[in-house]
């Protein structure tokens, strides 16, 4: 009996363990401390074309949808459209806070034209492409 007990403590631990590393790596809980502590952080699942990716910035989130299409060698994301969550929080951005953005988003997303929801589609459409 007292072997049976001492596995179940143990199973218990090792699942608690197991558990508490889920929490800690978990990339959701990490944007939603992100956005409470108003710094920069990119959610996003890579792999999956279907799955939006989100973006908070200076406490405010932006949401990315993904469109897959042919480049000249590969099947890849190629067109991105992006919005804010509540655009009314985006009263002190500045041009260089969406070329930042956009620069992030270049880096998993190379080949993607990205375009932007109004009002930020006004603001950025003064200034460079790419």
């Amino acid at each position: 009996m007292a072997i049976i007990i001492r596995f179940l403590v143990i199973a218990l631990i090792i699942y608690l363990f197991y558990r508490l590393m889920r929490y800690v790596f978990n990339p959701k809980r990490k944007f939603d401390a992100a956005v409470g502590s108003n710094s920069y952080y990119f959610y996003d699942d890579v792999k999956n074309v279907r799955k939006n990716f989100f973006i908070t910035l200076h406490g405010v989130i932006f949401e990315g949808e993904k469109y897959l299409g042919s480049t000249d060698d590969a099947l890849e994301v190629v067109s991105i459209f992006v919005w804010a969550e509540n655009p009314d929080k985006l009263k002190g951005f500045t041009k260089e806070d969406f070329h930042f953005l956009k620069k992030e988003i270049h880096l998993n997303y190379p080949k993607a034209d990205i375009n932007w929801k109004k009002p930020i589609e006004q603001l950025t459409k003064n200034g460079t492409d790419r």
